[in-house]
């Protein structure tokens, strides 16, 4: 097989899980999103070892011990990820990334930053 079919599967993957990343909200997409990247580059890294070591009649095959690596830290990110995740979820009622993002906020630190609900809050007039 040529190294031309798993590239362009690996890019493909890539593709569609960069996508998954940019364009949603909900925490668990993305978490499958992000695997879906690294599943592109486990397939790069088995690829091109497989036609390295034909190239040059090396044995090693660091490529696919790369992987081993790659797939025990995607393993772990993802139940750490989902852990927090569902802990936010428990905590939050929603696993919605913009409004995650509110939880960084506090609205009493700055008059200028809107509440929990987007709206602005009423200045204080003494």
């Amino acid at each position: 097989m040529h190294l031309a079919y798993p590239a362009v599967l690996a890019a493909l993957l890539f593709c569609t899980g960069l996508y998954g990343v940019l364009a949603r909200r909900n925490a668990i997409l993305v978490l499958m999103s992000v695997e879906l990247m690294l599943n592109a580059v486990n397939l790069n890294l088995v690829a091109f070892d497989v036609w390295l070591s034909r190239a040059a009649k090396d044995t090693l095959h660091s490529g696919q011990a790369l992987t081993l690596f790659t797939i025990a830290v995607a393993a772990a990110e993802i139940g750490i990820g989902l852990a927090i995740v569902l802990a936010v979820y428990r905590d939050r009622g929603t696993a919605d990334i913009d409004r995650l993002r509110i939880t960084a906020e506090t609205p009493g630190d700055d008059p200028d930053l809107p509440d929990a609900f987007g709206t602005e809050k009423a200045e204080a007039t003494a």
